[in-house]
Order: structure tokens, then C-alpha cells, then sequence
């Protein structure tokens, strides 16, 4: 019979739970992604059988008349009495493929990303039961609902990026000209618009993490309330630079695209402030 190797046997600890080595560590962590992959790969197929839906009424919406964003912005504009500053009529555009092939790659994006967005809360999950056994009782109980927290966050900002920052970019870049340059009849490539729309929808839905990532680093000290106290000008100055740059020229808009940031961000000196509170009466007793 075989010795097993140090590597190989499972020690005991003083507690008496067992622990893994490495190599079932990894063995552990493949087993996590290839069931994230598998939920991935499977959304994606539903997704590339749903295509004309997806397109025509998701990923193309923003670029139609009829898309919810205008009509709920128009009819918002008039009855606050701006009469109709905040009404927008999209740009007809024309979405072309330039090269062989590259309608084929630009499908499987869509499906890549789609997959991705719809099965997000599954990976997060999968990487929780992944982290989950190296916690004790009391960390546990702290990150209790991290999952569904998280998930959310991620989605509602996938949603402020789709509703809100995606409509009023593309009409802006659209429509942005510079002299001796031909725009081409509003000629768009297919995979550039995909391109922006995977810009504006994925990483939005990553900032608006923002409250949970402050609530775990300020528990362990490295983040404070009264830091974010500190630099909030800072804050304010980049989140308005921020919405300059995804939103038309105009203050209206680009308030209306910054206070839901600037929301997360006093939400997340609430978080910290407490977390800081706690810690400290921790210490103390």
C-alpha cells in the first residue's frame, strides 16, 4: 500500500475539523468554476436561441423611439415644468458589419454577456461556497446575505447603466461631429454599439458594489468614515467628470446621471461609520 505524501494526507486540527491541502483546495476550486462555467454556457445557449428578442427588444432598444427611458424622462420634464428640456428623440442609426465573420463573433459576445449578466448571482454564490468553509461562526454570521446584497447592487446598476446612462451616451456620441470628418450617414459598425453597451451596463453594475466593498473594508479597519468625510469634494468633482463624459452637454442630464451615484457613495459613509462605531466598542470592552 501507498504512504500517502505530507501534501497529500489530511491533518487534523486541535478543533478536530479536518482541513485540505492544496491540492484539494484547487480541486475544490475547480469544481466551483466549472459548475459557474456550465450555468454560464447554458444561459448563453438560451440567449443565442432568443437572439432576434435579445436584440430587438433589449440590446437595440435604446437606439428606438419608443424605448421606456425617453417616454418616462419626457413625461417627467413636463410635469416638473421643464417643458420638455429632458425629452430626447434617438438618432436613426444604421448598424453595419464590416468584416467576414465578425457578425458570428459579435453573436457569441452577446450570448458571453448575457450569459454572464443573467447568471451573475450563481458565480457569486458558487464563490461564496468556495470562501465560506475558511470563516469562522462569528465572520459567517457577518457576511450573512452577502449574496443576495451583492447580486442586487450588481443588477440594479446593470439596469441604471441599461435605462439611464446608455441612452443619453449614444445620442450624444452619435451625434458628435468634427469638422472635415465625414460621420458616414450615421453608419455605425454593429460591434462598436455592442461594444458601448457592454461598457455602460457591466462595470456600472461593478460601481454600484461600492456600499458592500466599504462595509468589509471598513470592518477590518482599512477604510473610515471620516477619510470619506474628507475627500467628498473629491468625490463629487469625479463623479460629476464622470457623468460629463457618459451624458449629452447639458447640467440637467448630467445631475440627474450623478446623484444616484453620489447616493452609494453617502450610503457607503453610513456603512463605514458604523462599522467604525462597532469596531471601536469592540476594542474597548
Amino acid at each position: 500500500m501507498a504512504t500517502e505524501t505530507t501534501e497529500e494526507r489530511i491533518e487534523e486540527v486541535e478543533d478536530g475539523v479536518r482541513e485540505m491541502t492544496f491540492v484539494e483546495h484547487l480541486e475544490e476550486l475547480r469544481m466551483h468554476i466549472m459548475r459557474s462555467v456550465i450555468v454560464i454556457v447554458a444561459v448563453a445557449i438560451v440567449v443565442f436561441f432568443a437572439t432576434d428578442i435579445i436584440l430587438t427588444k433589449v440590446i437595440f432598444a435604446p437606439i428606438q423611439s419608443d424605448f421606456l427611458t425617453y417616454k418616462v424622462f419626457c413625461a417627467l420634464s413636463h410635469k416638473i415644468g421643464l417643458e420638455g428640456a429632458l425629452c430626447y428623440d434617438p438618432t436613426t442609426i444604421k448598424l453595419i458589419t464590416l468584416d467576414m465573420g465578425e457578425a458570428f463573433l459579435l453573436h457569441i459576445k452577446i450570448c458571453f454577456f448575457g450569459g454572464l449578466i443573467v447568471s451573475f448571482p450563481y458565480v457569486l454564490w458558487e464563490a461564496w461556497k468556495f470562501i465560506r468553509p475558511a470563516l469562522y461562526n462569528n465572520e459567517i454570521n457577518a457576511t450573512r446575505g452577502v449574496v443576495s446584497v451583492s447580486s442586487f447592487l450588481f443588477l440594479l446598476g446593470v439596469c441604471f447603466g441599461y435605462f439611464v446612462m446608455a441612452p443619453f451616451a449614444i445620442n450624444f456620441l452619435v451625434n458628435y461631429n468634427l469638422p472635415m470628418i465625414n460621420d458616414g450617414g450615421n453608419m455605425i459598425k454593429a460591434t462598436s454599439y455592442i461594444n458601448y453597451m457592454i461598457m455602460f451596463t457591466i462595470p456600472t453594475g461593478v460601481l454600484f458594489e461600492l456600499p458592500i466593498v466599504v462595509y468589509y473594508l471598513s470592518k477590518i479597519g482599512l477604510v473610515t468614515d471620516a477619510g470619506m468625510r474628507t475627500y467628498r469634494r473629491h468625490a463629487i468633482i469625479a463623479i460629476l467628470l464622470l457623468a460629463a463624459v457618459v451624458t449629452p452637454p447639458d447640467v440637467m442630464t448630467q445631475i440627474i446621471i450623478g446623484i444616484p451615484i453620489y447616493f452609494l457613495y453617502e450610503i457607503s459613509i453610513n456603512i463605514a461609520a458604523k462599522q467604525t462605531k462597532k469596531r471601536e466598542q469592540e476594542m474597548s470592552s
